[in-house]
């Protein structure tokens, strides 16, 4: 018997990486509620997981297509990429200041934006089926 395997996945549905995004803005929120940038940057764990969150939404914002990313143009898509990226690359190079700005400013505002792209491209209820009269 042969086994066939491809190097292809299919294709995830785009809005299930808004979800994902959303998901670790969450995240980083919670772990740094209540921190100051000090405790911030001195905690290993959170630093390192907040971190991970900020790089997995860029990765994540890498898979929206181009023509979403135009139609939500509010969104900064270049700027979040980039900074997966420097994250990424970056290694012992992030500078902390930036990245608590990051936490406190940008995710909140990021966090209203996806939520505001999720509720337009939600999917009506089953029921709501085009042959079914009231």
């Amino acid at each position: 018997m042969k086994h066939f395997m491809s190097n292809q996945r299919p294709e995830r549905e785009w809005r299930f990486y808004i979800d994902d995004m959303l998901s670790f803005a969450e995240k980083i929120l919670a772990y740094t509620e209540g921190l100051d940038q000090d405790t911030f940057v001195s905690s290993d764990l959170t630093y390192d997981a907040t971190l991970r969150n900020l790089a997995l939404i860029g990765e994540a914002a890498t898979r929206i297509p181009e023509d979403v990313r135009t139609d939500h143009a509010e969104v900064p898509w270049r700027l979040i990429i980039a900074t997966r990226n420097r994250l990424i690359h970056a290694y012992l190079g992030v500078d902390n200041d930036t990245v608590w700005s990051i936490i406190q400013e940008n995710i909140p505002e990021l966090l209203v934006m996806l939520e505001h792209i999720q509720a337009q491209h939600r999917d009506p209820p089953s029921c709501w089926n085009s042959d079914t009269s009231i």
